[in-house]
């Protein structure tokens, strides 16, 4: 699998969104600013986001962007979706949608087997969990394992 900028960027901004204390609203220059996100790319990004329900953007002085709802109701699954689409797709189509001759068949069990293991991860990470660096146990089992960090 292959994390785009995009979902990266994004992800960043709701942890930094998260990690306000008073949960006010903040600006696209200034999270752009924290995370080293170029304003123009994250402002589509937000704008994403807030098509999706996961930030809702306010405003006026005190104006910016704050997420939509409380940041442990939202997945690492859902930012990724939101930005980027369906977790696992197979040029451009969803893994049940693909259809295969008798002989490569079994590839399309291999698709859903992908994305299963994707959301056993990024469906039990909440953005709140990220911004306290507090991992989920599936998670943190999954990256003590040594072979986990090996780039093969």
């Amino acid at each position: 699998m292959r994390v785009s900028a995009k979902s990266d960027y994004a992800l960043r901004a709701l942890i930094e969104m998260a990690t306000r204390a008073d949960r006010a609203a903040v600006s696209a220059e200034e999270l752009g600013k924290l995370q080293d996100i170029p304003r123009n790319f994250l402002q589509a990004i937000l704008a994403d986001l807030r098509r999706a329900g996961v930030v809702i953007s306010q405003r006026g002085q005190s104006g910016g962007w704050k997420l939509a709802r409380a940041a442990g109701e939202v997945t690492v699954a859902d930012v990724i979706r939101a930005v980027d689409g369906p977790l696992v797709s197979v040029y451009g189509l969803r893994p049940e949608a693909v259809e295969y001759n008798d002989r490569a068949e079994p590839l399309q069990q291999v698709w859903i087997a992908a994305r299963r293991s994707l959301r056993d991860v990024f469906e039990h990470v909440s953005i709140q969990e990220l911004a306290d660096q507090r991992l989920p146990e599936c998670v943190s089992r999954r990256t003590a394992d040594e072979d986990a960090w090996a780039p093969h």
